[in-house]
């Protein structure tokens, strides 16, 4: 059978229903003729009043496009045997001089994508068939206003003329009658509008792009309306690549390849004087979720009118009360309740009132705030039209981090001075400082402050910590400072290159503008949209009320529901006790990731560069016994918080270096005390110690493991500090359940070495204590051999933690701080990558991932198998994690709400999708 690229919907000449349907489901459908026309058809099918119409599918723009803007072979003459069945099922023709059809045509992609892409109305006007209209009609205003509707918006559209040169005539017209509304102006105003827009076509359309418009050498409008309707077909198809709509699309995560629908559809006129009307509306409120009517309509008008701001609209609820509306609009009302009957779910729509007849032009789920979706997700379910799984189903994850983080005031207007990459979530405001010192004296004099540096460091935690957000000039959205910013909850914005930071003169430059930032200037920042302002912008917080509560305690019992298939936990990943207890207080079930090179910074950062600088043996063992102990103190703050929950803690990590001072800092120090004349032998033997620590590469040098097998008193320290602070615990009636973690293995046998120097610890300690001491030790997952060799590795591990980050960057060979910034933008924009790798699991990363569950469950059959790498608070990488068997995912404290949500809807997905009501 041969592919079919058009359907029709609505009633024939008879008044019989002839819908043809794309698919069993409107969710099937819409991937053949689009959100648009599949809602067409369906609230034909179910009775409601749709003006009549066909639709021309998704993969027919897909072939159009793909094939250099060439229709594919034999469509033409399909589309053209529809546009004669259409006006056979009207009694009309499209261009007739006596009783004219005229048509909408307008766009309907799968996904809904409001005002980007394209509409024409009123197609099939020309200078005869606009004397039929006014046959018909006995109303020459009605006629001519539609007609210079039709020549604007087809100008606009489909030509790429200014729209503004139309509006422009239209206010000189109004200005020469001395009149201020468009409705003042009388027919033959609208006539001489007509001509004078017909000129504006002519002067102004490329012939060379449009050679079709071209008659006896010169530019006229097009009276053929059977080239109208193809040029209108085309320009739909072409709205699919405008800027906005890949910019759209690329924001929402909509893929390219999917095409638009065109819809042809009678028109319905909204125009045709006082007891006509056009509007939108919504079935309840999408800003907060209020059951309540909600939206605006315009009386005499069409449709682009309410959504273009030109008049002042009026609220939906009055409709009723307008004379000569008042039935259509209590039937109006009554099709809201249809459509959510039918829908179960808030609907957005579009409706004409033509002369007191009420006419559907468009329904779909209508897009809600995080607010409304949870509200309406909750009625929904109490009023008996969805299950719990459906409700948990309505609400987007990403969607929450309007719940949980401050934001702009909406209601305010203002300029981006430069933009970045949205790091982290949320917005803050306060005065610009260089350094971590400033941001912790700005902080304890009570005055709000952005840290703006080149890009942050481990030594910079503090200055973090004290600021209202973080701001820097490089780095991406998985480097240091974006990492530790969402894990802390605060707003970052990373890899402004627009900014030239002179950190030691506190000043910044913004390139492109004469702006230069001064210590203490207000700035505003928004890491949800990576803009950066100048001055302050009013922040909003809004209210949570228990909704989100609710519909989180249902995520979790479908999650943790054994018999509603495999479980899945959500763990964070947290470094203090303040962290640990947000964790649980944000409904965390244990700790993924507990880094301890965190807990070396601040007043341990001296202790630490005593062991790596000493020559002294004492020095070195000294240092480690402080170390240990500040570490058993932090310890017992951990587990006391998370009591009876298990806290994965990872051994330390990252290479010896980032402890230590920048030995070019020194160098320029020791050249200044030599201009000076002062001794610098002590410092130039300091600098001779730095740089042996310094390394080419250093996340592929000595770190992780391998800094435990070098310094095996470093593993000794925290192993025994973890014990300790576990025995302690035990013995005051608690039940401490940490899990130690080795991380960066590579070899088998290196896990093998260094569990061996774990378990004698432990054990010792255990004995030391006079108690039992049952440590889980795993490894983290993180470099390619380690997840193709998992069996060998499993023999060892009690758990295997995923560590994305690093297996990322290793998989692909990125370097996750430069990519970004260096060429990542142009990947996505190439479509090499489709997301950003570090952001959302690459597909190749997760085969590692998948090789590493199966090895591991083959050496260990009872290992536990999470991930704690950025992807852990991503909802479409969760998704993937649940498939590839993953026990639980682990992220920061702040985004385990979101995890939450993200894998009990993961879990439905998986398991044939939530659950509906009987029938």
């Amino acid at each position: 059978m041969a592919e079919k690229h058009v359907y029709r919907f609505g009633f024939d000449a008879n008044g019989n229903n002839v819908t043809e349907v794309a698919g069993e489901s409107v969710d099937q459908a819409k991937w053949i003729t689009g959100g648009k026309g599949a809602n067409l058809a369906e609230m034909a099918n179910i009775g409601l009043p749709v003006p009549p119409g066909f639709t021309i599918t998704c993969q027919t723009c897909v072939a159009y496009s793909s094939a250099g803007n060439v229709w594919p072979e034999g469509v033409l003459d399909e589309i053209d045997e529809y546009r004669k069945d259409l006006e056979e099922r009207m009694g009309k023709k499209l261009g007739d001089s006596e009783d004219p059809l005229l048509v909408s045509v307008r766009s309907g992609a799968p996904f809904s994508m409001p005002g980007m892409m394209d509409t024409v109305l009123n197609l099939g006007l020309n200078d005869d068939s606009v004397q039929g209209l006014i046959k018909q009609t006995e109303n020459p205003r009605f006629a001519y206003d539609s007609y210079r509707r039709f020549i604007q918006m087809f100008s606009d559209v489909v030509m790429g003329v200014s729209g503004q040169l139309f509006e422009d005539a239209i206010s000189a017209k109004k200005a020469e009658k001395g009149v201020k509304l468009d409705t003042e102006l009388d027919a033959d105003d609208l006539k001489d509008l007509v001509e004078t827009f017909k000129k504006i076509f002519a002067d102004n359309v490329d012939t060379e792009k449009y050679p079709e418009v071209v008659v006896d050498g010169k530019v006229a409008f097009p009276h053929d309306p059977l080239l109208q309707l193809r040029l209108a077909e085309q320009a739909v198809f072409g709205s699919w690549n405008t800027d906005r709509a890949i910019l759209y699309r690329k924001q929402n995560k909509i893929p390219d390849e999917l095409g638009t629908a065109v819809n042809v559809q009678v028109m319905a006129f909204g125009n045709k004087g006082n007891t006509s009307a056009t509007g939108v509306a919504f079935t309840r409120n999408p800003a907060d979720g209020t059951n309540e009517r909600y939206g605006d309509f315009l009386v005499n008008a069409q449709g682009e009118d309410v959504v273009a701001g030109i008049r002042n609209t009026e609220p939906i609820a009055d409709l009723p009360k307008v004379p000569g509306l008042e039935e259509a609009g209590k039937e109006l009302f009554h099709v809201f309740e249809i459509l959510e009957d039918h829908y179960a779910d808030m609907m957005d729509l579009e409706f004409t009132i033509e002369q007191g007849k009420l006419w559907m032009l468009q329904t779909r789920v209508g897009k809600r705030t995080a607010l409304s979706a949870l509200k309406v997700a909750i009625q929904m379910y109490n009023e008996g039209r969805i299950t719990k799984e459906q409700a948990v189903s309505r609400v987007a994850p990403e969607q929450l981090d309007q719940l949980l983080h401050p934001q702009f005031d909406t209601s305010v207007k203002y300029e981006v001075l430069a933009k970045g990459l949205n790091a982290s979530p949320g917005a803050a405001v306060g005065a610009v400082v260089f350094s971590s010192a400033d941001a912790e004296a700005y902080a304890e004099a009570g005055k709000p402050c952005i840290l703006v540096r080149w890009e942050t460091t481990p030594d910079d935690l503090h200055g973090m910590v004290a600021a209202e957000g973080i701001l820097t000039s490089h780095g991406g959205k998985t480097s240091h400072a974006a990492v530790i910013a969402r894990g802390m909850g605060a707003p970052c914005v990373c890899g402004v290159d627009a900014l030239q930071i002179d950190a030691v003169n506190k000043v910044c430059a913004v390139a492109g503008t004469d702006v230069v930032l001064h210590e203490g200037d207000i700035i505003s920042i928004d890491g949800t949209t990576g803009d950066v302002i100048l001055g302050e912008v009013p922040l909003v917080r809004p209210e949570l009320g228990g909704d989100l509560q609710t519909i989180l305690e249902w995520a979790d019992e479908i999650r943790l529901d054994a018999d509603r298939g495999r479980v899945i936990g959500v763990r964070a990943n947290a470094d203090n006790p303040a962290d640990a207890q947000l964790s649980k207080d944000n409904g965390a079930s244990g700790i993924g990731l507990c880094r301890t090179e965190h807990m070396f910074l601040g007043e341990r950062k001296q202790l630490i560069q005593n062991f790596i600088l000493a020559d002294d043996d004492a020095v070195k063992a000294d240092a480690v016994e402080k170390l240990g102990a500040a570490q058993k103190g932090d310890f017992l703050e951990m587990f006391k918080a998370m009591d009876g929950m298990p806290v994965i803690v990872r051994l330390l990590d990252p290479p010896l270096h980032e402890f230590l001072e920048s030995p070019r800092d020194l160098d320029v120090e020791i050249a200044k005390d030599e201009a000076a004349g002062v001794d610098v032998s002590e410092k130039k033997a300091l600098l001779a110690k730095l740089d042996s620590f310094q390394e080419a590469n250093p996340m592929l040098g000595l770190r992780g493991c391998r800094l435990g097998l070098v310094y095996p008193e470093l593993n000794v320290m925290q192993v025994k500090a973890i014990a300790s602070a576990t025995a302690e615990l035990k013995k005051q009636g608690l039940d401490p359940k940490p899990e130690i973690m080795i991380p960066l293995v590579a070899f088998e046998e290196e896990l093998a070495l260094v569990r061996e120097t774990v378990e004698e610890n432990i054990k010792a300690t255990a004995e030391e204590y006079g108690v039992e001491l049952d440590i889980p030790v795993g490894t983290m997952i993180e470099i390619p051999r380690a997840a193709v060799m998992s069996e060998d590795i499993a023999k060892h591990a009690d758990f295997f933690s995923f560590g994305t980050n690093d297996l990322t960057q290793m998989g692909l060979g990125f370097s996750r701080d430069d990519v970004e910034a260096a060429f990542m933008p142009l990947y996505l924009d190439k479509k090499i990558v489709k997301t950003n790798p570090f952001a959302t699991l690459d597909k190749g990363v997760a085969k590692l991932v998948e090789m590493g569950v199966e090895g591991g469950h083959k050496g260990n059959p009872d290992i536990v198998c999470g991930v704690c790498g950025e992807t852990g608070g991503d909802p479409e990488s969760i998704h993937m994690y649940y498939d590839l068997g993953l026990d639980y995912v682990s992220c920061s404290p702040y985004r385990v709400p979101i995890a939450r949500l993200a894998a009990a809807q993961a879990k439905m997905e998986a398991n044939g999708g939530p659950k509906k009501l009987e029938k």
